[in-house]
């Protein structure tokens, strides 16, 4: 059966710059160029493009013409807890970023907004400590106002995905996944395809019924080690005197394990929390946890 494909979470150069101190006056996010991602999508496989920069949609003005792109963006939001997460919106106008943009800081304001607008979103990494520390409430929100949850992320760890999927799939939410590239080099290393979808509309209503299917490879060490170096690299490119902090770069393979290792840490002790909460309803919060650890994604 025909289907279409497409990666729900991938990142240009208007993501802007990284959220590391110091390191954000001079290198960004990512390097990627708006066509250069596009080709690298298609040469891919993937039948559909849309881009998710972080509170940013410029990448339209580069894709606007193209038939088979769709505006995306990752909304960098606060709970009510103080916490912070990755919203990702679909299939949105330069009026509907404006308006995320303005809600961001206020949960019920934004989910609000995205009911009214009928846009569909997503809860990403949810099982990642990118965003930084988590709140047992933020989960009550995830259950009861997302439609879907990201639940195969091409940097995240595997287990971090397994959890996601898990617990997806238990509230029964309509499942995405994307390669949260933010080099080419990984770009549709994961994808989300709806079967027999022929066009946008019907992707999209696909994901909407939970008909999505997730495939692609999760993140590791080694795949995170060499996108931090090639986002290193492209930042000495763009500006030739950062070439001075190259021997700093030896130390990258140190940092990107000491992270691996706090995610694993991240993704299981949030998965122990969770099920406690939740002993009540799922019964026996020891045996859900390992089932959930030991899975693996459909």
């Amino acid at each position: 059966m025909l289907g279409m494909r497409c990666d729900l979470h991938v990142h240009t150069v208007h993501s802007g710059m990284c959220t590391i101190p110091v390191a954000r006056r001079f290198c960004r996010e990512s390097y990627s160029r708006p066509h250069e991602l596009y080709e690298t999508l298609k040469r891919r496989g993937m039948n559909l493009v849309t881009v998710t920069d972080h509170d940013s949609i410029n990448a339209i003005e580069d894709l606007r013409s193209r038939s088979d792109f769709f505006a995306s963006e990752e909304v960098t939001c606060r709970m009510p807890s103080g916490t912070e997460i990755h919203v990702g919106v679909y299939d949105i106008t330069d009026r509907h970023h404006i308006e995320l943009q303005r809600r961001r800081d206020d949960l019920p304001s934004l989910l609000a907004f995205l009911r009214e607008q009928n846009l569909f979103f997503s809860i990403n990494h949810v099982f990642s400590s990118l965003t930084g520390r988590r709140h047992l409430s933020d989960f009550e929100w995830f259950e009861n106002h997302f439609p879907a949850f990201e639940v195969r992320n091409g940097a995240m760890l595997r287990r971090a995905n397994r959890n996601a999927a898990r617990l997806g799939r238990w509230l029964s939410k309509a499942p995405i996944g994307g390669s949260d590239a933010h080099t080419l080099r990984n770009a549709g290393c994961v994808y989300t395809e709806v079967p027999g979808a022929r066009d946008r509309h019907e992707f999209l209503a696909g994901l909407r019924r939970g008909a999505g299917i997730v495939a692609g490879e999760s993140g590791n060490y080694t795949k995170l080690t060499v996108e931090v170096l090639q986002i290193c690299i492209n930042m000495m490119k763009e500006n030739p005197w950062t070439a001075l902090l190259a021997p700093a770069a030896l130390a990258v393979p140190a940092v990107t394990l000491v992270h691996y290792l706090m995610e694993a840490d991240f993704a299981s002790r949030w998965l122990r929390r969770v099920a406690a909460a939740r002993a009540d309803e799922i019964g026996n919060p020891v045996e859900w946890m390992l089932q959930a650890e030991s899975e693996v994604s459909a």
